[in-house]
């Protein structure tokens, strides 16, 4: 994907914004995260919260797509009222996928910026 303008979205992440916006009100859930694999594929979850298993949507989402075979993400999307996306779950992302960009967006979807 070239970036002209990096405020705007193409049709494919603005897709992954909104799964990941879905998700979070879905399940009541503090964050959602999707991502979209090297096949096209998308994969998408909310914070897991259990007494013994603590996951950010986008590692749940990581997870995910990782479970079904995914060797590769073009892009992952984070819906948030954090100001940033966390190491950890960054981590996860640059350990499948070093380039990959991340977006955030805020609870509503607003596209914050890309990481």
């Amino acid at each position: 994907m070239t970036d002209l303008d990096p405020d705007t979205l193409d049709a494919e992440d603005a897709k992954l914004v909104t799964l990941a916006r879905s998700v979070r009100a879905r399940n009541g859930a503090a964050e959602g995260a999707a991502v979209r694999d090297l096949d096209g594929r998308t994969y998408n979850a909310s914070t897991v919260a259990l007494p013994s298993l603590k996951l950010s949507a986008l590692q749940a989402a990581i997870a995910a797509a990782v479970s079904s075979g995914a060797e590769g993400i073009e892009a992952a999307a984070v819906v948030t009222g954090e100001s940033a996306v966390d190491a950890a779950s960054l981590a996860a992302v640059r350990d499948l996928s070093p380039s990959a960009p991340v977006l955030l967006a805020d609870a509503s979807g607003e596209f914050r910026k890309r990481v």
